[in-house]
This record gives structure tokens, sequence and C-alpha cells, in this order.
């Protein structure tokens, strides 16, 4: 990528992602299927989704820099919550109930809680195009790449790759249908 592009996503970024958010917000039902490598065992689950946007300054977003250690409690440009609560879609058992805050500074997604910790955690990310975000998150020797794309007003998809020490351990596949 050259600088001149990479520069032009920077200043693009922070207006990007506050425009995905706002659009992603609302409720969603997610069918996701985890395929664990190299024996490509699958799970399948299904969660309900809300996601709500955190406007600057709010004050979840407040918290979120302080929970960070940021200078600036209001360097957040936006953000979102959101809240799941999922079960295997096989057995119908419960699996996971729960809620995250991403907060915006630059090109840098701040985040309350990793996807396999509880602990603060950040990620880089970028626009493929307007509809396409893709995050990378590293911690615990662990890299989670994501892409996260708008299809239409109704429909997103989310794609996961999780590696540690160079080698692919899971990919998450999800489609999510607007509900409201």
């Amino acid at each position: 990528m050259t600088a001149r592009l990479q520069l032009a996503q920077s200043i693009d970024a922070p207006l990007k992602v506050a425009k995905f958010f706002q659009a992603s917000e609302g409720k969603w039902r997610s069918e996701r299927r985890y395929y664990t490598l190299p024996d490509g065992e699958t799970k399948e689950m299904v969660s309900s989704i809300a996601i709500r946007f955190l406007p600057p300054g709010c004050e979840e977003l407040i918290k979120l820099a302080q929970l960070h250690g940021l200078d600036d409690p209001q360097i957040l440009s936006c953000g979102a919550e959101v809240s799941w609560d999922s079960k295997d879609s096989v057995s119908g058992k419960k699996q996971s109930k729960g809620s995250t805050l991403f907060g915006v500074a630059g090109n840098t997604l701040y985040r309350d809680r990793g996807f396999a910790t509880p602990k603060p955690v950040t990620a880089e990310y970028y626009f493929t195009n307007d509809q396409t975000m893709c995050l990378r998150t590293e911690y615990n020797g662990s890299v989670f790449e994501e892409e996260l794309k708008l299809v239409g007003t109704n429909y997103r998809t989310r794609q996961t790759i999780i590696s540690r020490a160079g080698e692919q351990q899971m990919i998450g596949q999800y489609l999510e249908k607007r509900l409201s």
C-alpha cells in the first residue's frame, strides 16, 4: 500500500467506521459455524445480537478510554455497544451471554474485552470499501483476523480466522439477518 493511500485511509477511517457502526445499529439474528482446524470439526451456534451506536463523549466511551489508560477521556470519536445471547443450534444449549464496548481513535479500535479474554484489547482496522471493515487483534499469543461486511441494509457477513504460532486454529463464519 502506498504512503499516500495509507494516509487517505487513516484520515477517512474514523468517518467510515462511524457510518459502519450506525448502519449496523439494531437487532440481529446471527447464524454461526465454527470450524476447528486441522480436523475440521464444526460447531453451529445461533445468537441474538443487539448493536447500539455510541456517539463521541458518551459515558460508555469515556469509561472505555479510562479503562485503556488513554490520556484524553474524550479521544474516542465513536463506538458501539454489542450484546449477545448465544445457544448451540443443534442442542439448543445456552453457550454465552454478554456484551462488549468498541471505541475508535484513529485507526485503532479499543475494546473492553477480547473474544477469548475478559481483559481490554485493541485492534487495528481498515476498510476495503465502505461496506467492509477488517480487524486484526493480537493477544495471548493468538491473532484474530476478522472481516465484517454489510450486505444491503438487512444482512451482514462475518468471517474470523484465529491463528496461534503462525498456524490457523479456527475459522468462524457468520450470516447475520436484521430483525429491527
